[in-house]
């Protein structure tokens, strides 16, 4: 569909397009309408999610018709242009836990002109990525759809999202479920500097404890503690030799990236990593398999099509300080106490510090107009941390918060839990809520095959 490049002044500029997709419900009897949903990031792409969704609940399948987009700046949308792949490697090289002034001036330089790129590879379309304008494009997608109202369901940033439109146009929800909440209530420099302290928690709290329950396996120590020292040892080795395998050069940063992305998901990440980590250490012996898990897992990472729409988004939705000296002392701070994340603060502050400045309006998430909002969230999630859930949820009124406990797992819902399944299949059928904020325990821990735990 075609939309205004800025919905504040739409007969300005030429209009940019969003791409949309639709899987239609099973049942045309049992249909109720349209469930729309948008991707996290910001910088993930939605257009695959509708038939992912419905396959994870016969009950959607059956109820709505699914829809979802590319958001403005991303895809097969008209995309933000920033940097290649090689400009961008060179983002993510060295150590970020350097802080000699040699390599803090270098991060900051680096910083700036990853937005410099951006603005002059994008041109005028950078200052109209925001969420807000998004949520504009979406209320047309449902006009076009012939839907007076609309059900949604958004995870990671996909909440803030969602929130914004309904804040927006709050006539136009049905039912929404917000799952792994952005903390909508403040800005994004303030929930930004809140993550080097979830992602530490969620690496020293549930990982290394859990590699230590399988030394027996992994061979990387029989406490937490232990296991701690001996990662620290291998970046300490990786940042006097960076490791080549194939065409990836893994470094510091890179195990810093591989890390933090696979304990997002313990089901799903927490045996990949153990086994890179593994293999790292007995590096000459390791098999053709364990050196292709190694480079899957600390060489994928998100590149600088995601990365032109995340630092869009989030430099300028809200303001940023632009003060380097505060960030070069917050981040050393960080780089000290919380390290895993904290390191690449300066980094990644540093481009919205030199961003252009946006005439993104502000929204205030209220709540007012709104039917019960769903609210999902893990005690544990590393990148949605529930400090901010509980200040989203507090921000939306009328909203309930399903807390899942002993979890740290990022989103919630179809990821094999049947409490949270229940709950919202529930809501998304009937529209009925829990009558109070309510808990559900979380997902076991994987059990590596033919383990035996302590």
């Amino acid at each position: 569909m075609a939309v205004p490049r800025d919905w504040h002044h739409a007969d300005a500029g030429q209009d940019i397009s969003i791409a949309v997709s639709r899987h239609k419900a099973s049942d045309p009897a049992e249909r109720r309408g349209v469930l729309m949903m948008a991707a996290g990031g910001p910088g993930g792409s939605g257009l695959k999610r509708p038939a992912y969704l419905a396959k994870g609940s016969p009950t959607i399948d059956s109820s709505y018709d699914v829809v979802s987009f590319d958001q403005r700046g991303v895809g097969r949308s008209t995309r933000a242009v920033c940097e290649s792949d090689a400009e961008f490697a060179d983002f993510l090289t060295g150590d970020f836990r350097d802080r000699s002034p040699a390599a803090l001036r270098r991060v900051v330089d680096r910083s700036r002109k990853f937005a410099e790129n951006c603005r002059s590879r994008s041109g005028d379309l950078l200052p109209y990525l925001t969420t807000e304008q998004t949520a504009r494009d979406m209320d047309l997608f449902r006009s076009l759809l012939g839907e007076r109202k609309i059900s949604y369901y958004g995870a990671s940033y996909a909440t803030m999202v969602g929130a914004y439109y309904a804040t927006l146009f709050p006539q136009r929800v049905e039912r929404a479920v917000l799952d792994s909440n952005i903390a909508f209530d403040g800005t994004w420099e303030d929930f930004s500097t809140g993550q080097p302290k979830s992602f530490q928690r969620r690496f020293e709290a549930d990982f290394l404890p859990w590699l230590a329950r399988y030394d027996g396996v992994y061979h990387y120590g029989r406490t937490a503690a232990e296991a701690k020292e001996r990662w620290e040892r291998r970046r300490a080795a990786l940042r006097e030799r960076p490791l080549e395998v194939g065409d990836t050069v893994v470094g510091p940063n890179q195990l810093d990236n591989g890390t933090l992305q696979a304990i997002y998901n313990a089901g799903q990440g927490f045996q990949p990593l153990a086994g890179a980590l593994a293999a790292l250490d007995h590096w000459d012996s390791a098999s053709p398999q364990e050196k292709g898990l190694v480079s899957k897992v600390f060489g994928s990472y998100s590149g600088p099509d995601f990365f032109a729409e995340y630092f869009s988004v989030t430099c300028n939705d809200t303001p940023w300080t632009r003060d380097m000296n505060h960030w070069i002392e917050r981040s050393g701070r960080d780089t000290a106490n919380l390290p895993l994340v904290g390191a690449r603060e300066l980094a990644f502050s540093a481009v919205c510090a030199a961003w252009p400045k946006s005439p993104a309006p502000r929204v205030k998430v209220t709540g007012a107009g709104l039917p019960a909002t769903l609210m999902l969230n893990s005690v544990h999630d590393p990148a949605t941390y529930y400090e901010a859930a509980q200040r989203a949820h507090r921000a939306l009124r009328g909203s309930r918060l399903v807390t899942v406990t002993g979890d740290g797992d990022h989103g919630q819902f179809e990821s094999g839990n049947a409490c949270v399944d229940g709950i919202v299949d529930t809501y998304l059928t009937t529209g009925a809520v829990p009558a109070r904020d309510t808990t559900c325990a979380g997902k076991p821990l994987p059990v590596p095959a033919g383990a035996a735990a302590k």
